[in-house]
């Protein structure tokens, strides 16, 4: 009965699935600490995170749950609060629950330290990046999200695009910078006010960075967003200041966060990071490297965003 309800042994498909009919009929599950025992596994992955917040997490983690759920494997979500101390103690944590493997992710994707070469589960980075080019690192391609959201513009109508984003020292909002900078040069526009203004991934500065660009002089008619908060300040800044939206000025913003892009008014248009999908992907690839179908690539692999369009971007009148 084991290797008919395990899917191990060499049993012809007829018998295979009369013997799960009747232990079903008989109310008979699978003993999972045997089974533990037998296979030397416990069915259960670790998720170790920095985000405190969730915002970035959940999604992922939601993305793993899929992957993983298909081999019934449970997930452990320990958060280290950017505290490297904190981190090890989780790390022993997972470790002495004798874990299959671990998903590292967090809130930004800047480098961050790796958890060592020599742990005795395979270790796949979702939305962080680890210091170790041997490491596997799967992000989301902000330059090419940026390009999208140039693009985007462009086919609206809007050529004088500026581009307010978060700070300099975050890798994210240099990428979506250079993204932006190179579509608007591949489309014979440049930047509006020559660079990106930077700040911080807020709304307050939203609407800061909006009154600078329209005191400055310089015309626009879009504005490329590093973030939903910050697009959702700059929205009201202009709506306050008589700008409308998107009939003067459309807006994309980065997230497809829901309570911000539907409480922009208008409505936001976006680009989503897909991290629900990163994460399925990076369990998908840690769950071959548990069961031994394939080892895990090295260095970091970029995954697509994609455009998400609402009324901050309607075509604007000619």
């Amino acid at each position: 009965m084991s290797k008919a309800l395990n899917g191990r042994g060499q049993l012809r498909p007829e018998t295979r699935e009369r013997v799960v009919t009747a232990a079903r009929e008989l109310g008979f599950h699978v003993n999972m600490l045997a089974r533990n025992l037998i296979e030397g596994r416990t069915y259960t992955v670790g998720v170790l995170t920095t985000d405190s917040f969730g915002r970035f997490t959940i999604p992922v983690m939601l993305g793993a749950e899929d992957a993983l759920g298909a081999g019934q494997i449970s997930v452990l979500l320990c958060d280290g609060r950017g505290d490297p101390i904190r981190e090890q103690h989780y790390l022993r944590t997972l470790l002495g629950r004798r874990v299959d493997g671990i998903i590292v992710t967090g809130r930004t994707t800047d480098p961050r330290p790796s958890l060592g070469r020599d742990l005795p589960v395979p270790v796949v980075y979702a939305r962080a990046r680890s210091d170790h080019p041997d490491d596997l690192s799967l992000l989301h391609d902000d330059e090419q999200g940026a390009r999208l959201a140039i693009e985007h513009l462009f086919t609206t109508g809007r050529r004088k695009i500026a581009h307010i984003t978060g700070p300099q020292r975050h890798l994210a909002a240099r990428e979506r910078a250079e993204g932006a900078r190179k579509a608007l040069e591949a489309g014979g526009e440049t930047m509006v006010l020559g660079a990106p203004l930077m700040g911080e991934w807020s709304e307050r500065w939203g609407r800061e960075a909006a009154t600078i660009l329209m005191r400055s002089g310089e015309e626009f008619d879009g504005i490329f967003c590093g973030s939903d908060q910050i697009a959702r300040g700059v929205a009201d800044a202009l709506r306050e200041a008589g700008r409308r939206v998107p009939e003067e000025v459309g807006i994309v913003g980065v997230d497809n966060w829901d309570v911000m892009v539907e409480g922009c008014r208008p409505p936001l248009t976006t680009i989503d990071l897909n991290l629900t999908e990163l994460g399925h992907t990076a369990a998908t690839k840690l769950l071959a490297a548990i069961e031994g179908h394939q080892p895990l690539e090295k260095g970091v692999q970029l995954l697509p965003c994609r455009l998400v369009t609402r009324r901050s971007t309607e075509i604007a009148p000619h």
